[in-house]
């Protein structure tokens, strides 16, 4: 078969930070828990980032967010973009030292594909993987799929063996109320091994010395990371040095962490979008006081909610000033804004449309939020009920730890939630990712469509030109439907996204560290003096 190469050569030949430097510990703090060591149980960012300590992807990103080589050294995909072939690479251990093969990465695939998984639609469903031999993949597709492994640098490979061995075939779903090994332990290839873990308390990562990518840059010997849910007390561990990183500063604390002397805030632009979810599924909603059916299913009723927030007031008084207000699902940086604006905030115009939906006095609805995952996310959903009740909305907040907060929310626990507050990167940095994962319908038997759309929106013609937009070449064409998909969207008020929030990470001056845009805190990028 003909093939044209997309990746000839392994990653380039990064500079060495470390030198002769004496490996250090490094303490780290976050303000919510590492619940899971498995790497399947939530699509998460933080913990995504934790587990790319102890796990490594068939492709990784660099600290510009491209996409490089990692357990596959490199790939082709054929004329007509029907198969990809993965060169593995060779001589890699996992940590109990077993090799490395295809065997593994044909395994991950059915696994991270399997009931409870959080992450189904990192890989079609109807992808076929086929060992060429113990280092040659084939992935055979019923369509092109020319972003197929975009986000495969957060799809972790998982040893067969070890898995069989310990009863963790399974993935572990986020609403499992009893631990499996697989959340306990860890058994991949990259840079730190899991020393320990106490979920809830502290994790232990120790160097991996056996690590075959030799261009190591960090100079550390072990990781200590400890949930702090306290801003404050998380801010006293980094000003006393107890702690040399922290993420978030909160923001109200970022001029006193600079002022500090012994520590720097680092700060940027991050790629999350932050929005509000309603059910558009249930014929009755799971927490309301409106029995025999779902008030969110009236697209006045979700305009009624948008236009009753003051986005302004959020990013001002909430944020101070650290956020930038969106009209859409996805960050400008990934899709420009152009074309496209709020509703505007105009609570009289929300009693009307609530009134003209049927509720003149209002109604009463339940609302989740996690509380230690996402900038001020506890005191944005604080606001948000104080501006829906100006406008006739009895919201009952239920914000709590993002472990059970995503065990309820997720498809694993029945997507139980009428009213939520979420947060979305599009782990391809691509438009496809928020249509297809967020946007598309959930409707479809055996699909991964839609598995992060908790409210369950649902537009056929919004999934049709998804379908398009995957395979389209031409760029021109390709924005062109991108922006139709996401008109059709904005005008059924299917979300109501609120800002994009800064990155504010505390580190002492001691410490080296990248900061890059998806807010993952990558410590294997850290020097420490």
């Amino acid at each position: 078969m003909s093939f044209k190469t997309n990746c000839l050569a392994a990653v380039a030949a990064l500079a060495l930070m470390c030198g002769a430097a004496q490996a250090q510990t490094l303490r780290y703090a976050n303000q919510g828990e590492l619940k899971s060591l498995d790497p399947y149980t939530v699509n998460e960012t933080t913990t995504n980032a934790h587990l790319g300590h102890p796990y490594e992807g068939l492709t990784a990103r660099g600290k510009d967010l491209k996409i490089e080589p990692a357990l596959a050294e490199k790939w082709e995909v054929s004329d007509d973009g029907l198969k990809w072939r993965f060169f593995l690479r060779k001589g890699v251990k996992f940590h109990n030292g077993e090799d490395f093969t295809a065997d593994d990465v044909i395994f991950s695939a059915e696994r991270v594909r399997a009931p409870g998984s959080n992450f189904t639609t990192r890989i079609p469903t109807d992808a076929k993987f086929t060992k060429v031999d113990d280092y040659t993949i084939d992935v055979t597709l019923s369509s092109p799929n020319p972003i197929l492994n975009a986000q495969w640098d957060t799809w972790y490979i998982m040893s067969k063996k070890w898995a069989e061995a310990n009863n963790a075939v399974a993935p572990t779903p986020a609403a499992a109320t009893t631990p499996s090994h697989a959340s306990l332990n860890a058994n991949g290839t990259g840079p730190f091994k899991i020393e320990s873990h106490q979920p809830g308390v502290k994790t232990v990562f120790k160097v991996n010395e056996n690590w075959w990518n030799k261009k190591v840059e960090h100079n550390l010997k072990e990781i200590v990371f400890t949930p702090i849910a306290s801003d404050a007390t998380r801010v006293a561990a980094l000003l006393s040095g107890e702690v040399d990183v922290i993420e978030p500063v909160p923001i109200q604390d970022i001029q006193r962490v600079n002022s500090a002397g012994n520590v720097q805030v680092m700060t940027g632009p991050e790629l999350r979008t932050i929005f509000l979810g309603m059910d558009q599924t249930r014929d009755e909603l799971l927490e309301s006081n409106v029995k025999g059916k779902n008030p969110f299913k009236d697209p006045k009723v979700r305009q009624a909610f948008y236009q009753a927030i003051d986005i302004e007031t959020i990013k001002s008084r909430v944020m101070r000033g650290l956020s930038t207000p969106s009209p859409l699902m996805i960050a400008p940086e990934l899709f420009p804004h152009a074309g496209f604006t709020r509703a505007k905030f105009d609570t009289e115009a929300s009693k009307k449309l609530l009134a003209e939906a049927g509720y003149p006095n209002g109604f009463e609805v339940g609302m989740d939020c996690p509380n230690d995952r996402y900038v001020n996310d506890g005191q944005i959903c604080q606001a948000v009920v104080g501006m829906l009740a100006r406008a006739g909305i009895k919201v009952n907040l239920n914000a709590q730890p993002k472990g059970q907060y995503f065990a309820k929310v997720l498809k694993s626990g029945g997507y139980k939630t009428s009213f939520y507050l979420l947060g979305w990167t599009p782990g391809t940095f691509d438009s496809h990712n928020v249509l297809n994962d967020i946007l598309g319908c959930r409707d479809v038997a055996g699909s991964s469509r839609g598995e992060s759309n908790l409210g369950g929106y649902c537009n056929k013609k919004v999934d049709a030109l998804t379908d398009k937009i995957l395979v389209e070449p031409d760029r021109a064409k390709r924005d062109a439907m991108i922006k139709e998909a996401f008109k059709i969207t904005v005008d059924e008020f299917a979300y109501i996204p609120l800002h994009q929030q800064a990155l504010a990470w505390g580190v002492s001056k001691k410490v080296k560290l990248t900061q890059r845009a998806d807010n993952s805190v990558l410590l294997y990028y850290a020097t420490k003096e």
